[in-house]
């Protein structure tokens, strides 16, 4: 019943398939469009193409027209809240009751939460109109989006490549036009190199500015935590669309420091690009970028000067970024520690204590 409706309004409904949430926003109010026909075309996009790009691991959309429907009921009554009636993706690793929440492990791949993610609680509190979930690597520990449960995702404009990861499966969902936005999390790149890999735009936020209660590996309980390095994020087809739904999940925890303080984002200083100063930094000690790349980077400051910001290429207030490489080394290697097994973590300390004195290649 849902494939034969949705077929329907695949043709007529097309020229939305790719707008912003900004633009889909205004649409809806001005009464353009309705919310279901939205998730209509976004749900008609994902059967005619997900067979290839396997991005949606989940789907939910019985739930998903629901919530459209209600959308479209609230709009007929005037409301206006940030998201409503906008249809969105989110990454498979946060907690939405009903559906399963495995991070790519197999032993875990009939796990299901009971409860929403405080993220997912929000987003749906906003009038999002969730309708799947998106794939990831085991443990979200990888830069491309692959598992033995619901195997590969294949990038949208190249199926022989990587979306990227751990968050892939999102991004190659929004470069497909299976909705607006979606949710992501990050700890060495999994927001921003799934973003480049797909041509689409994601924020990694400040450390604990967005509450990760949910977000969490099964088959552990929802605690609230806070870990080194790891965030949840917003990920989007447009820049305006990050601060959207970033303002939409930020905020305390209220179990925990809801009642201490209040979240008050200030605004940008500046409006205009001319007003702006902008550092470029085209290369790093590291990991050298190729010449391909660095030319991308230098069209990108040449158009931001022509545009009036005041364009820098160096500064005394670097750090050293070798140094900081060494540093984030340690954290993370830190972070995944933490969670090791006993015989994973024996069999660390045992390969560790063979290195040679002195040995700095893992950033010791």
């Amino acid at each position: 019943m849902i494939a034969a409706k949705v077929r329907e309004h695949a043709v007529a409904k097309s020229q939305y398939s790719f707008k912003t949430a900004v633009e889909l926003s205004k649409a809806l109010r001005d009464k353009q469009v309705s919310a279901v026909e939205l998730a209509e075309d976004a749900i008609g996009r994902i059967e005619r193409h997900d067979g290839k790009v396997n991005a949606i691991c989940v789907r939910d959309f019985e739930r998903g027209l629901a919530a459209a429907r209600a959308a479209d009921a609230a709009i007929a009554r005037g409301e206006h809240r940030p998201l409503l009636g906008i249809p969105m993706t989110v990454k498979e690793s946060f907690n939405v009751a009903g559906l399963p929440t495995t991070w790519g492990f197999p032993p875990q791949k009939d796990f299901v939460p009971a409860e929403d993610a405080l993220s997912i609680t929000r987003v749906k509190d906003a009038g999002g109109v969730i309708l799947g979930k998106t794939n990831v690597p085991v443990a979200l520990a990888d830069w491309q989006s692959y598992n033995e449960i619901y195997g590969t995702t294949n990038n949208p404009y190249d199926l022989g490549r990587t979306p990227g990861g751990s968050s892939g499966g999102s991004s190659a969902a929004l470069a497909a036009g299976y909705g607006a936005l979606s949710l992501g999390s990050d700890i060495g790149g999994s927001l921003r190199v799934p973003g480049f890999h797909c041509g689409v735009y994601a924020h990694k936020p400040t450390f604990n500015l967005l509450a990760s209660r949910g977000h969490t590996a099964p088959p552990a309980p929802p605690l609230i935590y806070e870990r080194d390095l790891a965030v949840i994020g917003p990920m989007a087809r447009g820049a305006a669309d990050l601060a959207l739904l970033l303002d939409v999940m930020a905020g305390p925890d209220p179990l925990d420091a809801g009642k201490a303080y209040r979240l008050e984002l200030p605004a940008a200083r500046h409006t205009s690009l001319k007003d702006f100063r902008i550092l470029v930094i085209d290369t790093d000690p590291v990991l050298p970028t190729d010449r391909a790349v660095r030319g991308s980077i230098d069209k990108l400051a040449s158009n931001l000067d022509k545009a009036g910001a005041k364009v820098s290429r160096s500064s005394p207030l670097l750090p050293d970024f070798a140094a900081s490489s060494r540093l984030y080394m340690r954290m993370l290697l830190s972070f995944l520690a933490a969670s090791f097994p006993a015989e994973v973590y024996a069999g660390a300390c045992a390969a560790a204590a063979a290195l040679p004195a002195g040995d700095n290649s893992l950033g010791a």
